[in-house]
């Protein structure tokens, strides 16, 4: 997808508006598989993004998917998701939410003593279920994605294992994989190493193992310098600990992994229009017609898109303040060097893909922008633009 067709979508469709590009999506997507052995299983992580068209082509080129809501389980199965190609991974929900999953006949993955103690008390050993652990390896690129050290609200401590073991002593239940995440944004393949080897000290405990899943937090390159994790080296390095393990043990387990922002995130093309150009005493500042209402990342994680400007892409580069139309403090970039910006230019936010409609809101009463996916040379609305009535569809007048 060129910058050309950007500009055609944006005439088309109007902006703020979200672009996907499937042919990136599958470039990723067969990244991983050519890393990994060919029992290695990957599960697109549905929080990412949850378009229903976005998870009908990531079945298509072979993925299964991983939820984190009952909700996120009930589209996968309306996108065509076989029960068994979805595992449901929740946190902090009550059993009936768990209970929910299990009518569905869905993998299940429980996170804290309390819930895995109801449930084997209930069903014992008559659904086979994962059982996530919190490592305690403090890994991602900021603290608000990691979930693996030990102040996490995530998982069960490694060092509650006792607790793990006696819950499958009384109650006979049947945990036949082992789950665990350590954060978003890592860098350093050997901190999956370190989570596997965790993993396989902890498997001699559970005698019906069959899974491991090891999350994801893959990196992506957000700036120009910046490094994307070696997949490839992680595979090779994957397969050489598993095979050595399953020669001194004779146990052979089937790897999974949860790539969300790794498949989708560099596929996203968020595009905007200056709607005014302002000039103060020490700051040029882009106003544009959105704001962290559709794309929240860079005022939450003080996370960095790549911002440039498709309508004026070779005039002279200045140095802008990139601000939205929010009624708050809402700074997507300061001082960003762009090509000169005029009123009524579009620019586009680069790797939007990942958590960027899927965090947005109607704060301000604003509307929430299209989706459009770009496939086989073509252009389709995946979900129109918020309308007015949209505001009031759920509300209830009483006076």
């Amino acid at each position: 997808m060129t910058n050309k067709d950007l500009l055609k979508i944006a005439e088309e469709f109007g902006t703020p508006v979200y672009v996907y590009d499937a042919e990136s999506i599958k470039e990723q997507y067969e990244k991983l598989t050519s890393s990994f052995s060919k029992k290695t299983r990957f599960f697109y992580a549905a929080k990412s993004l949850t378009n229903i068209n976005i998870l009908k082509y990531v079945k298509s080129i072979g993925a299964n998917l991983d939820c984190v809501s009952i909700n996120e389980v009930k589209l996968g199965l309306k996108a065509g998701f076989e029960p068994k190609q979805v595992l449901f991974t929740p946190n902090c929900v009550d059993i009936t939410e768990i209970e929910e999953a299990m009518k569905l006949g869905v993998h299940i993955n429980i996170d804290n003593i309390s819930i895995l103690e109801q449930f084997g008390n209930k069903y014992g050993d008559s659904y086979p279920i994962f059982v996530r652990i919190n490592p305690h390896i403090f890994a991602g690129g900021n603290y608000k994605i990691s979930t693996g050290h030990i102040d996490s609200k995530f998982g069960i401590s490694i060092h509650q294992l006792r607790h793990i073991e006696r819950i499958m002593q009384s109650t006979n239940i049947n945990v036949e994989g082992l789950h665990m995440h350590t954060g978003s944004e890592i860098k350093d393949a050997d901190v999956f190493l370190q989570g596997l080897e965790i993993m396989l000290d902890l498997s001699v405990h559970f005698p019906n193992l069959k899974y491991l899943d090891m999350g994801s937090g893959f990196k992506v390159p957000y700036q120009d310098d910046d490094i994307e994790t070696d997949v490839d080296q992680l595979g090779k390095k994957v397969t050489k600990a598993l095979t050595a393990f399953a020669k001194e043990t004779g146990k052979n387990f089937e790897l999974w992994f949860e790539p969300g922002k790794f498949l989708v995130s560099k596929s996203g093309h968020f595009l905007v229009k200056a709607n005014v150009i302002k000039h103060t005493t020490a700051t040029t500042f882009v106003g544009v017609n959105s704001g962290f209402n559709h794309l929240i990342r860079p005022m939450f994680y003080d996370a960095y898109h790549k911002i440039e400007n498709l309508s004026h892409p070779n005039g002279p580069e200045r140095i802008y303040t990139v601000v939205g139309n929010i009624c708050e403090t809402d700074t997507f970039a300061w001082d960003r060097k762009l090509n000169e910006v005029k009123e009524g230019d579009i620019l586009v936010f680069r790797n939007a893909g990942a958590y960027g409609f899927e965090m947005s809101s109607n704060f301000n009463s604003r509307l929430k922008p299209a989706e459009v996916l770009f496939i086989n040379g073509k252009a389709h609305l995946i979900r129109k633009r918020d309308e007015f009535e949209d505001l009031l569809k759920n509300q209830i007048e009483v006076l």
